[in-house]
This record gives C-alpha cells, structure tokens and sequence, in this order.
C-alpha cells in the first residue's frame, strides 16, 4: 500500500509539472521605440467599422498604442470591401491592423498578436496575401477583440495605402483576397494542415519564379508537382481552383521573381512551425508512453 500511494504522488507531482510548463506565444511588438519614421509618416491603424467604441479601445490595448495621436486611425467599411475587391457590401468588419511601412530591404512581417481570435487565416497566409497584392517591407499587425475568420483584415491593409499615398492595383487585390479565401478553404473543406497549406502556396509561387510558366496547362504542371512534392492528397476540385488561382496571377503578370527572397523567409518561417510541431507530437508520445509504463508498474503491484 505504501508503495502504492508513492507511486500515486509521484504521478500527481509529474502530472502538475507538465501541464504548468509555460507555452510561448507571437505578441505584440508595439513598434513604440523606433520613433516616428518621417519618410513613412505615422503607423496607420484600421479598425472594423463593426466594432464598438470599447472594442476598438481594446484593439489599442492589443496593439500596444497608449497614445493615439502617434498613429493615423482610420475605419474599414463593407463599402471599402466594395471598393477593393467587389465585396459583400452587408459584410461585418471586425479585424483590425496596425501597417508600419519599412525601408526596401526589410521584407514583410505579418505578427497576429490575439491568435485565438483569428480563426481562419495565419502569418503566413496573409503574408502570402499580401505580397500578390504587391505589399512589401512592412510589419503588419492584425488584431480581433472577438473571434472572427480574419479576411477582412487584409481590406483594411489595402485601405491603408491607398490612404497612404499608393495605388494598390486592383486585379492584384482580388486575386489576393481569392488567394486567401482558397487557402482557408483548403484547411478548413479539404483537412488540409493550415502550415501545409501556406507551405504549398508558397512553394507553387517559388516555382512558378522559377519555371516563369507561359500556360495554364503548365501551371497545372506546377501545381500537380508540388501537391506530390509535399504528399499532399486534393480532389479534382480543389486542384482546378488552385490551377485557376496561379492561371489568373500569371494572366495579370505577378512576377514572384521579385520577391523570391521574402517567399523564402515565409516557407522557412512555416518549416520551422511544422518541425516544431513534429516535435511537441514526439514529447507528448513520450509523456504517453511514460504514464502508461507507471500504469504497468501499478497493476504489477496487485498481480
């Protein structure tokens, strides 16, 4: 019996350990200490028309801005969604984004601070997104005070520099909205991995920078090899849209070429997710099996 109640607490000890081992989240960077880039002017925050007063108080909170005369705050709308990408105009607005424009060089860095409020769409989804749309070298940062899917956050970016100054072209932002309504379909329709998905888009675009396509036949090339590359299993459906998709960038002469480097960043950004992930899967297996041999242990004690 003491050898029992030993083995009991031992198991309850360990058991508080695991489940207390802390796990590290993308938060916030804030962006406060750099100072007001004069080349740039002020960040600019978009916010859903949807929210509340105190909801988008709560969007400063989780985008760090104590003082909101140091961005430019400005309001998405179904109007804007209209405007951008021929939209629902009934469509709710919830997310919200705070662009940061970079010097050429720095590339873009997509960080959602609320994870768990953006249920649909990843970094690398919209980072993917957004460089069809022709965004580049900006840290962009999106934020939700309730869950939502996150498309329309990629509006308000779009808004946002058109509000600054630039003319995003418009066949470019549609075909990044559809790039990023396939892929959440993708993960949601089709059980593809959401990294699995973003690891595909991404390395159909790198090839496609490559092999610089001139049909969609071998477009369909493209995207049938890196399906078998990757081990990933698609209907026929579903291979006809991501055929379509990369047919239309290639019909309006997205040249990827341009932003290989930063495509590199985002496959190697999403190899790291899945190589952790591969690893949390081997420590829990190890967990498993470690319990089930003080299991076996107790049950030898009544044998």
């Amino acid at each position: 019996m003491r050898k029992l109640l030993s083995a009991c607490l031992i198991m309850a000890i360990l058991f508080t350990a695991i489940i207390q081992v802390p796990t590290s989240v993308l938060a916030s960077t804030g962006n406060g200490d750099e100072g007001i880039n004069e080349k740039f002017g002020l960040p600019i925050v978009v916010y859903g028309e949807s929210l509340s007063e105190e909801q988008k108080q709560e969007v400063r909170n989780l985008l760090d801005i104590d003082d909101p005369s140091t961005v430019n705050e400005i309001i998405v709308t179904a109007e804007d969604l209209v405007k951008f990408i021929d939209g629902d105009p009934n469509s709710n607005m919830y997310s919200s984004a705070k662009i940061t424009r970079k010097e050429e060089g720095n590339g873009l860095v997509i960080n959602i601070v609320n994870q768990e409020n953006i249920t649909q769409v990843t970094n690398e989804m919209y980072a993917n997104a957004l460089l069809t749309a022709g965004i580049e070298n900006a840290v962009v940062e999106v934020a939700s005070p309730l869950k939502v899917s996150g498309h329309s956050a990629l509006t308000g970016i779009y808004k946002a520099y058109n509000v600054d100054g630039e003319s995003l072209d418009k066949d470019r932002m549609e075909v990044a909205n559809e790039e990023l309504s396939v892929a959440t379909q993708l993960a949601e329709q089709s059980g593809v991995d959401q990294e699995k998905v973003s690891e595909l888009l991404t390395e159909i675009k790198q090839a496609i920078a490559d092999q610089n396509p001139a049909s969609k036949e071998e477009i369909e090339q493209i995207v049938k090899d890196q399906l078998a590359t990757l081990n990933i299993d698609l209907n026929d459906e579903d291979i006809a849209r991501l055929v379509a998709l990369f047919d239309k960038m290639r019909s309006i002469n997205i040249n990827f070429d341009n932003v290989k480097s930063q495509l590199d960043d985002i496959a190697g950004d999403i190899r790291s997710k899945l190589e952790e992930v591969a690893n949390d899967e081997g420590f829990w297996q190890g967990v498993k099996d470690f319990f089930q041999n003080i299991i076996d242990g107790l049950k030898s004690l009544f044998g």
